[in-house]
């Protein structure tokens, strides 16, 4: 890491794309997530001659993030990250353009806050392994939500399809997945705000649930790693947090139905939702599938936005 501190001269700058999530697959909550291509965040960062981050833009976020650096989720991971560099002496301007909706069940705050640090990361030419930017990351999420939770900020952080196996100490691995599994994602524009929708959640449940959502997990990430599609969509069941906050996303069992007659693998709520997602073995069949759910919403009053990606192996990238 010797090249960070390198002299920097102000002007320079770099512009990032980090990607959405989906987080919990339906089965992993709070420890499996994977990246997708699109939608995601982009983040200009220059350097300045003035010690001390600033905001100077936000957009796309219709006024309702801060530009106070002490309570901006990008800018606070980042200042923890020049503390632990020693590089508190550089000056940062940050530009955050919101490519992707705010409260979405995507990973909105963990694209942000990746993309932010990935900027700072190739300013300062340090070469070391992005997974060490994660506990910064964590920082940022903590903000956000109340709970710094890698299941969003790993998988942007690092691309593919990822496991938290343990949080203290953070362990994360990064997992196999069929090359040819898609991913359809509705986002209903209604309102499920992440804190809201983890106080629903039941502090405690039954050995024989607890059981049941084990060997779901476990049959998940062995489908992930015999490429067995089958296995991953029979393994992808949620008897724990779904049907709670499935009651929070209009019709979504009835969408869940008609995903699963058009051919999907699975279908689940993507994150704390609204959002939902299916596995499908090819893309023409994803685009089906949010063309339909799209026409459903339509139809009982509810605009959406809709993606289709396959998973994304990359993770941030410098634009």
């Amino acid at each position: 890491m010797t090249s960070i501190f390198a002299p920097l001269s102000g002007g320079r700058g770099v512009k990032v794309f980090a990607p959405a999530t989906v987080a919990n697959v339906v089965c992993g909550f709070d420890v499996l997530g994977f990246a997708v291509n699109e939608p995601g965040d982009e983040v200009i960062m220059r350097i300045t001659n003035k010690p001390g981050i600033i905001i100077s833009k936000i957009t796309g976020d219709n006024g309702r993030l801060p530009l106070d650096p002490a309570k901006n989720t990008v800018s606070v991971s980042v200042q923890h990250y020049l503390q632990s560099i020693g590089r508190t002496d550089i000056g940062l301007d940050i530009e955050l353009h919101k490519k992707m909706p705010i409260g979405s069940g995507l990973g909105s705050s963990s694209a942000s806050t990746v993309a932010g640090l990935f900027a700072a990361k190739t300013l300062l030419g340090d070469d070391t392994d992005p997974a060490k930017l994660l506990p910064f990351a964590r920082k940022g999420e903590e903000m956000a939500c109340g709970h710094g939770h890698a299941d969003n900020v790993a998988p942007a952080l690092l691309g593919g399809f990822v496991l938290i196996r343990s949080y203290d100490p953070l362990d994360v691995i990064r997992l196999p997945h069929p090359k040819d599994l898609y991913c359809a994602i509705v986002f209903p524009d209604v309102d499920v705000p992440t804190r809201e929708a983890r106080q629903i959640i039941r502090n405690k449940i039954l050995m024989k649930d607890a059981v049941t959502q084990w060997g779901n997990i476990a049959g998940l990430v062995s489908g992930l790693f015999m490429n067995d599609i089958d296995l991953i969509g029979r393994s992808m069941k949620d008897i724990l947090v779904e049907p709670v906050r499935s009651m929070l996303i209009p019709d979504f069992y009835k969408m869940r139905e008609m995903a699963m007659e058009m051919g999907a693998v699975s279908f689940g709520i993507s994150g704390s939702g609204p959002s939902v997602f299916a596995f499908t073995r090819d893309e023409e069949t994803a685009r089906k599938i949010t063309q339909k759910l799209q026409r459903h919403l339509t139809s009982i009053q509810i605009g959406s936005n809709t993606y289709v990606s396959d998973i994304n192996d990359k993770g941030p990238k410098v634009l």
